[in-house]
């Protein structure tokens, strides 16, 4: 396999960033346009068919969004990614950042991202350490595959860190690479769209990166779960049915190594399992994840 080519001195970076929203909280994503919009050369809001009107909102309150697409239908998180990189490259983007609607990134987290993509030859994305505000503890994100399990790895202030997948929000890819990899699954809607991208781009040569200097404050799930003292990470149901058939689905691709599937499928089984125990509405779990297995299995996708 041949090495992607080292980066070439030349013109500004230009830094499009893509935010996909449905049903935004208006404060959380006013405090994400205000964080971000200075930090890169254009900015496009892709609405999933939100029943407010999320262009006439930021034409009133944030004016300083370049575009905003609203899709006649939700068409999930991978379809508007990449509506919004579609129009990033006509707008002549060098490079693409992913954002959910409630992520706030710190106030230098794309130039951190640029400097460490610029840095590494082999780099195909870079993404910052992210950490949810409601969690006490925050811990690192970036995680490695070791044998058959995934280990998480130390994060000191300057580290870049080759890592084993991104989430979405956050992500800086360079256009040239989304050319090489292709675009998003956006027949799989939601969950483990990113994953599924950053295992394709890995077998395609490239470096995923996390950068611990970069910083973004980004909620992960509903309201968590306090279990024996302890705060868990909580979804619906609706999205562990998603969580469930898109990682069979993923499984069964032909880049995905076994042992990777074995130590993701053990980790989701634990995840479903202390749900459908623990967590809130535990029958619906268990008809989510049962729907999940079967349509997975049978190769559906798509939306609900």
């Amino acid at each position: 396999m041949t090495a992607p080519a080292a980066p070439q001195e030349g013109p500004p970076a230009c830094v499009v960033a893509v935010v996909v929203t449905y049903q935004p909280e208006v404060s959380a994503l006013l405090a994400q346009i205000q964080a971000l919009r200075p930090q890169v050369a254009r900015m496009v809001v892709v609405d999933n068919a939100s029943t407010a009107d999320v262009a006439g909102w930021c034409r009133a309150q944030a004016p300083q969004v370049d575009a905003v697409l609203r899709m006649e239908r939700n068409l999930g998180i991978g379809g508007a990614q990449n509506e919004g990189i579609e129009w990033a490259r006509s707008q002549g983007a060098s490079h693409v950042l992913l954002m959910d609607q409630d992520s706030v990134p710190a106030a230098d987290m794309v130039a951190h991202l640029l400097r460490a993509l610029h840095d590494a030859p082999r780099a195909g994305a870079a993404g910052p350490w992210h950490a949810d505000p409601r969690q006490p503890v925050a811990h690192s994100p970036f995680v490695w595959l070791e044998g058959l399990r995934f280990r998480r790895l130390a994060c000191t202030p300057d580290a870049v860190l080759v890592v084993d997948h991104l989430i979405a929000s956050g992500c800086l890819i360079p256009l040239a690479v989304l050319e090489r990899v292709g675009a998003m699954r956006a027949d799989w809607f939601i969950d483990f769209v990113d994953v599924e991208w950053s295992l394709r781009a890995r077998a395609a040569g490239f470096d995923l990166l996390g950068v611990c200097s970069a910083r973004m404050a980004h909620g992960l799930g509903g309201p968590p779960i306090v279990f024996m003292g302890r705060r868990f990470l909580a979804y619906p149901p609706w999205r562990h049915y998603f969580q469930v058939r898109n990682a069979v689905l993923l499984y069964r691709q032909p880049f995905v190594p076994t042992r990777w599937a074995l130590a993701s499928a053990w980790r989701l089984l634990m995840k479903i399992g202390f749900n459908c125990v623990a967590g809130r509405s535990r029958w619906g779990h268990l008809k989510a994840t049962l729907a999940g297995l079967w349509h997975g299995a049978t190769g559906k996708a798509g939306p609900l």
